[in-house]
């Protein structure tokens, strides 16, 4: 990765800071995410972006093995995160947790691994437990002791960076003021997004040295099981689409570049070849300041992820403090 753009992390690691994200509706067959990760690797990409509540951890693995196996890439070329489900945050549970996601994947340690979301579910096999009134069973630990396993996991070798996703600003405060931590939060990933830059939270998270990581950086895969289907699509914005025409590139580039001029890691998924080439060639333009400026101020502050499933849960929504 010495010659792939990255970020260096408050561990001393470092993250490439274009990532190929593996979600898939389940109308998605399986088998895609396979082909599509080998597209991925051969084109360039050495950040995968997975998680267990994907369901597709098997596929991505088996295509980075058959990736490594056919000399595309070493191991060490490449920059694989996972994440822990909502299940899985007792403290007994984490390790276990990590140790199924290496297996189906077939690695021997994982570069990232971030606790999902901040939102408990019970304790259990079930990745969605609901009660019989079809609403979520929520659990309670404490997160700074679902931290301090992670941690431990670190030591043990299995992970070599450790971080969070959806955390807002006081969840975060909860693990950097956790008294005896040893490892900081070296990510925070989330939606961000043209529609929804986190400005807030991108300068807290670099003024604690926490790099963002920004997820449906493209808008959202507009799945109609939960996105509203009345909301912009990001793609089709008109000021985008000029901003793309005047440097000869695609919206999706445009928007993608955005992001990472402000210093924010972009994950991007697709599983058409060509847009999966054309999401990853973004080093070789520069946006300018007024162009930078007129994107910025499209901001809407526009969720596509609703975070439905949580919407019963006494804290929602959690997003009040950025």
């Amino acid at each position: 990765m010495s010659v792939y753009p990255c970020l260096l992390m408050n561990d001393g690691n470092r993250i490439p800071v274009v990532g190929f994200g593996t979600y898939a509706p389940d109308k998605i067959p399986k088998s895609l995410a396979e082909d599509a990760t080998k597209v991925a690797i051969e084109v360039g990409y050495r950040h995968i972006d997975g998680a267990h509540i994907y369901g597709n951890e098997v596929e991505v693995g088996r295509a980075i093995k058959k990736k490594i196996e056919d000399g595309t890439v070493k191991r060490e070329d490449l920059f694989f995160t996972g994440k822990l489900w909502s299940n899985s945050h007792t403290t007994e549970r984490v390790r276990p947790a990590l140790e199924k996601s290496l297996a189906d994947l077939q690695l021997d340690y994982l570069d990232l691994y971030i606790i999902h979301t901040p939102v408990e579910l019970k304790p259990g096999e079930d990745l969605m437990p609901m009660d019989e009134n079809q609403k979520p069973i929520y659990h309670n630990t404490d997160i700074r002791d679902t931290w301090s396993a992670l941690e431990e996991c670190k030591d043990a070798g299995l992970v070599k960076s450790i971080g969070v996703s959806n955390f807002n600003r006081k969840q975060l405060e909860l693990i950097l003021n956790k008294p005896g931590l040893k490892y900081k939060p070296v990510c925070n990933q989330v939606e961000c997004h043209v529609y929804l830059n986190q400005k807030k939270m991108l300068e807290f998270c670099k003024s604690h040295d926490i790099i963002l990581v920004g997820y449906s950086a493209l808008g959202s895969s507009r799945d109609e099981n939960w996105i509203d289907q009345s909301s912009p699509v990001l793609l089709e914005d008109p000021v985008l689409n000029e901003i793309a025409r005047k440097h000869s590139r695609t919206t999706a580039q445009v928007a993608m570049r955005f992001l990472l001029q402000r210093g924010i890691v972009v994950l991007a998924k697709s599983f058409n070849p060509v847009r999966i080439k054309q999401n990853f060639q973004l080093f070789d333009f520069q946006l300018p300041e007024e162009d930078m400026k007129t994107i910025e101020a499209l901001n809407k502050d526009l969720r596509y992820d609703p975070s439905f499933i949580w919407k019963d849960h006494p804290k929602y929504p959690f997003h009040d403090e950025y």
